[in-house]
């Protein structure tokens, strides 16, 4: 699987396909974040809050892992663009929810059809059983990934 030469570290096997997969997607990510004005990490802030509806700054750095100041000042510049809003926390008067504007909205809207097209286009030569299999890998792989994540110490 991992394997050394002189300089160069290479993988094979699923190992190797996984990555492959995910710079892919960081790929696509990329090319949405540049389109839609935003960086990368912009675009994930925006990608978390959507599928939440609303978090407060620290749900976000923590789902991002970053410090809190960091998601601030990202959460600031997305104000700054209309993409996002500040909103008064209904039980606790220091802090706040992030949620996204009609404008980001839009956004994500755009970026989940076009995420959904090319996986559609990039799969076609599968059917339907493939693609089960292939979503049930996918999901049983990302819950053991996390599962280790969340026992070491």
């Amino acid at each position: 699987m991992y394997k050394q030469f002189g300089s160069a570290h290479t993988l094979d096997g699923f190992p190797a396909a996984a990555l492959v997969f995910l710079r892919a997607l960081d790929s696509n990510r990329h090319r949405i974040s540049r389109e839609a004005g935003v960086t990368g990490s912009e675009l994930r802030a925006l990608s978390r809050v959507a599928e939440a509806g609303s978090m407060t700054p620290k749900e976000l750095a923590e789902s991002m892992e970053m410090t809190t100041g960091a998601v601030t000042a990202i959460s600031t510049r997305l104000v700054e663009a209309q993409l996002m809003r500040r909103v008064d926390h209904p039980s606790d008067r220091r802090s706040l929810f992030l949620e996204l504007t009609p404008a980001a909205d839009e956004l994500m809207k755009l970026h989940y059809r076009e995420f959904e097209s090319s996986i559609g286009i990039a799969t076609e030569g599968l059917n339907e059983e493939d693609l089960r299999a292939c979503s049930a890998l996918l999901l049983s792989v990302s819950e053991q990934l996390a599962s280790i994540e969340t026992a070491a110490p």
